[in-house]
């Protein structure tokens, strides 16, 4: 099982920390952020040095999260997917993820996923780019589950471009029962231990590490997708301030990393 960690798990390190503190679990990969405040990857220079430091610890940058609202396609956003492709590009990033608009919006078609793909092809073309696409699984989310954005994938048939983030928390608030491990890309993990919040109502401030009290089977979640053919990466993405405060966030990393393996070898 490859890890990777997500800037989430911890917004206060520096990309350079987030990179030693992976190399100090033994895990080989993370994801770089642009909404973390100071620590945000926004320039170029600065996504170069990254990248730079990253391949001398010997560490893979998965993405750079994220382009959003990405289906809202206009020419603003497809400048903005340029900026961002060229800071992925120069960070030494696989890929970009991408969010959909999740502010009480009308509902994303599959023709208008498809819209945004189409814009967005050629731009990560000439960045040597794939796109994952994460769907949110709020109420108030445009696109509410992986379905959706299956269909526009496989209707344009660039499954070669893009594919999908299976985000746990958002698989289980969306009550979504399908997987898609062959178009899967990346995976996010988080759980949610609070008894009093409905999987409808939880939020990201409620997403925490995967742990004994997890209520999102993200071990069920895991082992299906294992079981199916997944080979890609699981990345900690916990938003709770509740981990990013404990005096150290990376202990309780490796905790949840040692959780999850020994519920896998059961």
């Amino acid at each position: 099982m490859r890890f990777s960690l997500n800037h989430m798990i911890c917004p206060g390190l520096t990309a350079e920390q987030l990179i030693d503190a992976a190399a100090g679990l033994g895990v080989d990969a993370v994801e770089l952020r642009n909404d973390v405040q100071e620590n945000s990857v926004t320039e170029l220079q600065r996504a170069t040095a990254i990248g730079e430091y990253a391949r001398a610890r010997g560490i893979r940058v998965l993405s750079i999260n994220a382009l959003y609202p990405f289906n809202v396609w206009n020419d603003e956003m497809a400048a903005k997917a340029e900026k961002q492709a060229q800071l992925a590009n120069a960070a030494g990033a696989i890929g970009l993820v991408m969010c959909p608009f999740n502010e009480n919006g009308p509902f994303a078609s599959v023709d208008d996923i498809k819209t945004a793909l189409t814009g967005l092809q050629p731009i990560l073309e000439r960045h040597g780019l794939q796109g994952f696409v994460e769907a949110l699984g709020f109420p108030f989310s445009s696109m509410r589950t992986k379905r959706v954005a299956v269909d526009a994938i496989e209707g344009l048939k660039a499954q070669g471009r893009f594919g999908l983030v299976h985000d746990t928390f958002h698989h289980k608030g969306a009550a979504e029962q399908e997987m898609f491990p062959a178009l899967t890309g990346l995976v996010h993990i988080s759980g949610v231990e609070d008894p009093a919040i409905s999987f409808n109502d939880m939020l990201d401030a409620h997403r925490v590490l995967v742990g004994p009290q997890d209520r999102l089977d993200n071990i069920g979640q895991i082992k299906q997708l294992l079981a199916t053919g997944y080979t890609g990466y699981f990345s900690f993405e916990p938003f709770s301030a509740e981990v990013w405060d404990l005096p150290d966030p990376i202990a309780a990393v490796k905790d949840s990393m040692d959780y999850i393996r020994a519920r896998l070898a059961e």
